[in-house]
């Protein structure tokens, strides 16, 4: 694979990804969306089928790895970080490319949840009211779920622990079974299985933070959400964004050691 390859690849694939799931966080989240409340198994059902969708897409180009975790996990089993800053350069552009087609496609969507005043200074969202600006943007606004994670509980270790033990399942799995002969990325029935993983870390280890299990998929739908003009959004809580992007980081690489020690 040139890196001509492999950066297309990845930034096709992995703004279709984002562009999936995040469409099911906005479908379930927003006002006047004919999905709305669907719930967490249609959450984690679309992920999964978002994550195999974009492994099929860029799999022929880049090997679909669509997460930096599953870079380094991959670096780690072979050795070789030649292709490492390319794969991390087209995922963090595709995931932001991702996010803005999900603001694009559910804009008008968007407008009326955040123009709501109900739905804004509910329990739990951004009071516009009786909160001064800078108060709002240290917190998550109310629509933040729809780009990045967020936990129920906030608990440095625990949320950081979540996500390292999501993405080393990912990442074992991947490893163990998801690559093609050349080793070089999902093959052909990888991608359906590692859907289906995603779609089980979600439903059994989703609850406590999202499950991010992927730095790109949190930190570049973010930072789209900082950028965007959207109404009353409020804060981007990065006081938390850095957990979703090392915990992931630190899963993979455990993973890639354990293969190496275990199974290779």
């Amino acid at each position: 694979m040139s890196s001509s390859d492999i950066f297309i690849g990845e930034t096709i694939g992995t703004a279709i990804l984002i562009l999936l799931g995040g469409g099911v966080c906005a479908a379930v989240t927003l006002k006047a969306s004919k999905a709305r409340n669907a719930g967490w198994v249609a959450i984690a059902l679309g992920w999964g089928f978002a994550v195999m969708t974009a492994a099929y897409i860029s799999g022929p180009l880049s090997g679909a790895h669509l997460n930096p975790a599953v870079t380094i996990g991959i670096a780690i089993k072979d050795g070789d970080w030649s292709n490492t800053p390319t794969y991390f350069a087209g995922q963090i552009l595709g995931a932001m490319i991702g996010a803005v087609l999900v603001w694009i496609a559910y804009y008008g969507q968007f407008q009326a949840h955040l123009t709501d005043r109900e739905i804004v200074g509910g329990p739990g969202a951004q009071d516009t009211k009786a909160k001064s600006v800078e108060a709002q943007e240290k917190g998550a606004g109310p629509v933040l779920g729809v780009f990045s994670t967020g936990p129920e509980i906030r608990h440095t270790v625990q949320n950081l622990a979540t996500e390292i033990i999501g993405t080393f399942v990912l990442l074992l799995a991947i490893l163990t079974q998801g690559l093609n002969d050349e080793g070089n990325g999902l093959g052909i029935l990888g991608a359906l299985i590692t859907g289906f993983v995603v779609v089980s870390i979600g439903l059994s280890l989703g609850g406590p933070t999202g499950y991010a299990i992927n730095p790109v998929r949190d930190l570049g739908p973010r930072i789209v959400h900082a950028l965007l003009p959207l109404p009353n959004k409020g804060g981007s809580d990065w006081s938390y964004a850095w957990i979703p992007v090392v915990g992931p980081l630190i899963g993979g690489a455990i993973a890639g050691g354990v293969y190496n020690v275990a199974f290779a």
